[in-house]
């Protein structure tokens, strides 16, 4: 069965951090672009981060730039999102999405979804 699954989602206080995780399976995740998008209520979906096939180039977006960081680790055909800084403003659903050829703006392209994992940032 071919599905991501994400995980690490959770309750935090302003200013604290969370790491997102987003496992593959059935399929080799390094093959892919990989996406993080997110979700509030009452929101649009928005692309907040991006990883390239073979970590040529990311991105984030203008939002979370210099708080969040995505990485790969092939081994484990798992990407992260390493979530420092929180805001209470970061709360929502946060999904991962892989594609052979995608980008942060364009969901999609995307093939795989995972079925999202809740992040509250409060106190």
């Amino acid at each position: 069965q071919l599905q991501l699954v994400e995980s690490g989602g959770g309750l935090v206080q302003p200013g604290g951090s969370l790491r997102l995780s987003c496992a593959a399976s059935g399929f080799t995740l390094d093959y892919y672009a990989v996406g993080w998008f997110r979700q509030a209520p009452g929101k649009e979906r928005e692309g907040i981060s991006y990883i390239s096939k073979g970590d040529v180039r990311t991105n984030y977006a203008d939002s979370v730039k210099g708080r969040f960081t995505i990485s790969r680790d092939n081994a484990k055909n798992t990407v992260y999102l390493q979530m420092n800084g929180l805001k209470p403003e970061d709360t929502a659903i946060y999904y991962c999405a892989a594609g052979v050829i995608a980008t942060m703006t364009a969901p999609g392209l995307y093939e795989y979804w995972g079925q999202g994992t809740q992040v509250t940032v409060s106190s």
